[in-house]
């Protein structure tokens, strides 16, 4: 087979295909259109071995790519185009028939970047096997992951039910943006319990349409957790079947410590650029969940054009290959980190999941997690004052926003990534002045402390 027959067969394969606007407008009535097609190809993914099925952080070294439809090569190349070459008139007129609904059964192949591409496909696959979903889209960045699916379900005048605090773009996102457009929101604290959040689930009703159910645990930048369950069972109790979908912002733990969609949740949502990135090196944004709700939010992306670009969904596919190393080595050093940290009497107090050993928020993590993760929320005894002397003496930890990196991170959220959340509300949350939020990479554990010792020292 020639490398051009290798070309067309991925490209008659393709699983994803572009939606027209007309499509969009109709994608309650009509979300069979954008239906997945099986991609064929000559090599069957292989995902059991004699019963055992294999773990992803073996499937992350090949699946849903075979050598044979690129040469040969090990890995998958940058796919750099922005469109797709048809056979033939007759195929591009095959296409476009089930672009628009004029064939039954959806669009097969390749055909514009903006909708997809091999090297998001590829990342895609992959991105789901981590929770077990049926399927996956990436974004250009975590925010227009966001976006996208809050343009996908909620409508003007709709009400959206979220947890608190939120990521302080995602508040401005809902408080104000979609504000402009009548959207209203309630919010519960990421702690409430079940009787506390169906209280605030059945005023929203009373608001309006209630559309969409967003969370975000462990928050940002606290590290409260939400109880997922009992969000889904108030969902349940009140809307019965026209429940809203829940969506969860995995990033702090996902996809290694925290698994939502066996809670409850219907949508997990990632900034790829943590954790699963890894490096500190890339943009971009993932939603995984089931098809019948990821099919709606590809349309969505097809149009407004929010994908993540080739260049980056192969650093990602990259990342992929070493993400349970790195957050496991994260995740070691945390703990030792933190453990110096409690016991300093510089500091007042330390937000770290692995402390929770009573009380609501360790029956969350006992339930809900399976490790600590390696960002926390650190208080020290004090203000503004203090928390910047502390952040300006470090030597190995970058005095930068972000987490989830191979290199250590630590920034002050009241004044950096939470600045423009009202002072009101920042105190309501926790968001003090002498708060750091500190996201652990993978150096030495003990330079770590070091580290973090002379910096104490100097406040």
């Amino acid at each position: 087979m020639g490398a051009r027959e290798r070309f067309d067969q991925r490209r008659s394969g393709s699983r994803h295909q572009p939606v027209e606007w007309s499509d969009l407008r109709n994608m309650e009535d009509e979300s069979d259109l954008s239906g997945a097609t099986p991609r064929r190809r000559p090599k069957q993914d292989v995902l059991e071995i004699g019963g055992r099925k294999l773990k992803p952080s073996t499937l992350m070294m090949g699946h849903g790519y075979d050598p044979a439809l690129s040469e040969g090569s090990l890995k998958a190349p940058i796919f750099l185009t922005s469109t797709f070459v048809f056979e033939n008139a007759a195929a591009g007129k095959r296409h476009f028939e089930g672009v628009t609904g004029k064939r039954p059964g959806g669009a097969e192949g390749l055909v514009y970047s903006r909708f997809n591409g091999p090297n998001q496909e590829i990342l895609e696959d992959r991105l789901s096997l981590w929770e077990d979903a049926e399927d996956a889209l990436s974004f250009s960045s975590g925010m227009s992951a966001i976006a996208t699916l809050l343009l996908t379900f909620v409508q003007p005048g709709d009400v959206i039910v979220h947890s608190g605090p939120l990521y302080a773009a995602t508040e401005t996102l809902i408080g104000r943006i979609l504000g402009k457009f009548g959207v209203k929101w309630l919010d519960f604290p990421a702690g409430a319990t079940r009787g506390e959040i169906e209280a605030v689930m059945d005023r929203a009703r009373s608001l309006g349409r209630v559309s969409l159910i967003y969370l975000e645990s462990p928050a940002n930048p606290t590290n409260a957790l939400v109880d997922v369950e009992a969000v889904a069972a108030a969902r349940d109790a009140l809307f019965g079947e026209e429940r809203p979908p829940i969506a969860i912002d995995n990033t702090f733990l996902g996809p290694l410590w925290s698994k939502p969609l066996e809670h409850g949740a219907d949508l997990s949502v990632y900034s790829l650029t943590k954790y699963a990135g890894g490096h500190s090196d890339l943009v971009a944004g993932g939603v995984v969940g089931s098809k019948a709700l990821i099919n709606p939010i590809r349309m969505m992306r097809n149009t407004i054009g929010t994908i993540t670009d080739p260049n980056s969904a192969w650093m990602l596919l990259r990342s992929l290959e070493t993400l349970e190393l790195r957050m496991s080595r994260a995740g070691e050093n945390a703990a030792r980190v933190c453990a110096f940290f409690r016991d300093h009497p510089t500091v007042e107090s330390v937000g770290y999941l692995g402390f929770l050993e009573d009380g609501r928020q360790a029956d969350i993590y006992r339930r809900h997690c399976t490790g600590a993760g390696s960002t926390f929320s650190l208080y020290l005894k004090g203000g503004e004052r203090e928390a910047f002397a502390f952040l300006d003496t470090l030597k190995i930890a970058k005095l930068a926003v972000s987490l989830g990196g191979t290199e250590t991170l630590a920034s002050a959220p009241a004044a950096m990534t939470h600045l423009s959340v009202p002072d009101e509300r920042k105190a309501a949350l926790g968001i003090s002045d002498n708060l750091v939020r500190i996201s652990i990479g993978v150096e030495d554990p003990d330079d770590l402390i070091a580290d973090f010792e002379q910096a104490l020292a100097a406040i």
